[in-house]
């Protein structure tokens, strides 16, 4: 395995968490540009991750100008994605690395995965929870038989879907062995968190019919039921398979469960270290040693590929469709001639009234406002 060289754009919270996987793994990679349009942001990273040596950019044009690396990561808002897709492929760049959700329509992010097949780029989406120690232990128990054959699984998130709900759209088709979707029905409502960085509706809800047979049930927003304690609650979530002897659950912030053959039937309970804990519990280090390896061997797909995640943003985007063309989607979705679904809910949906709407923060205590 060779070092790569890398290029980092936006340092925020997540870029940071980026940073610190990219270290983890001196053997596959070389840090050769650091961006943001913060100066400080680049002082702070170059201190704490002693980078001092990295040349610092405040444009990222300018930085793969200069740089001209193997590997582009950017930490930005969604709006900007495919503009950094572009410049990638302007200045040469073999694999990039980006945040989810992918876009902010289906239209954007097939114009992405189209222009990385057509310029030879790999790339991956950070659906990077799945490497989470209660995540993997549910996928290989799974695999091993222990609740039997899967039938059904339901997620949960009260984080709206541009949050949480793409990730575990992610994990759901993982989980089930990559099987895709053949169709989706959906409804959403509520307009507030279609103003947000991350725009979705309020609450979807949506059924899927996975090409093995198995059903999946999607619940994305502040109707999702809440299980645990208020200090994890700023992004309550789960995942729930069941199967034809028993069921497992798991969760981002640690908490699982299981009912199976193994338990004789009793439902055991327990908490591993969650996602806050990344640095303690470094996903994102697994994530980029598997993109390394990818880079290096076609044969080696990383799980986070970008034709996984567009099909998990087109099952979304399809209960959209549904929700607001009153029909069954099926897929994939042929003909992307139409108004991308967020700007047609910022028209159609109506305020839901003095309902209290949770606010994703990502690191802190979920919020409150009217």
């Amino acid at each position: 395995m060779s070092k790569h060289t890398v290029a980092v754009m936006g340092l925020g919270v997540r870029g940071k968490i980026h940073i610190h996987g990219l270290l983890e793994n001196p053997d596959y990679y070389e840090i050769v540009g650091l961006c943001d349009i913060k100066q400080e942001a680049l002082d702070l990273v170059s201190e704490t991750y002693h980078l001092e040596h990295v040349p610092q950019f405040l444009d990222a044009e300018e930085m793969l100008k200069a740089t001209r690396p193997e590997v582009f990561v950017f930490v930005t808002y969604p709006n900007l994605r495919l503009n950094m897709i572009e410049l990638a492929i302007k200045y040469g760049v073999k694999a990039v690395s980006l945040e989810k959700p992918m876009a902010e329509s289906l239209q954007e992010a097939k114009q992405m995965v189209n222009l990385c097949h057509e310029h030879g780029i790999k790339a991956v989406v950070c659906h990077q929870q799945k490497y989470l120690s209660q995540f993997q232990r549910m996928k290989q128990k799974i695999e091993e038989g222990v609740i039997g054959d899967i039938r059904k699984i339901h997620v949960e998130t009260q984080a709206w879907f541009s949050q949480l709900g793409t990730h575990y759209v992610d994990y759901t088709l993982w989980i089930n062995g990559g099987y895709r979707a053949k169709w989706v029905c959906g409804h959403v409502h509520g307009p507030v968190s279609l103003e947000d960085t991350h725009p979705a509706p309020d609450y979807l809800v949506g059924t899927m019919e996975l090409e093995n047979g198995v059903r999946a049930y999607i619940e994305c927003g502040y109707l999702s039921e809440a299980h645990n304690p208020p200090e994890y609650s700023s992004s309550d979530n789960r995942l729930t398979v069941y199967g034809t002897d028993g069921y497992m659950y798991a969760e981002t912030d640690g908490f699982w469960g299981a009912c199976t053959k193994e338990t004789n039937g009793r439902l055991v309970t327990g908490k591993d270290p969650g996602w806050r804990n990344h640095q303690q519990v470094p996903i994102q280090t697994p994530y980029y040693t598997e993109f390394a390896q990818w880079i290096e061997d076609d044969s080696k797909v990383h799980s986070c590929n970008i034709d996984t995640a567009y099909h998990g943003y087109e099952i979304l985007e399809g209960m959209c469709l549904s929700a607001l063309n009153n029909v069954r989607v099926d897929l994939p979705i042929q003909d992307l001639n139409y108004t991308p679904v967020f700007e047609r809910m910022k028209k159609d949906l109506p305020p839901c009234g003095s309902k209290k709407l949770w606010i994703y923060t990502g690191q802190t205590p979920r919020k409150e406002r009217d």
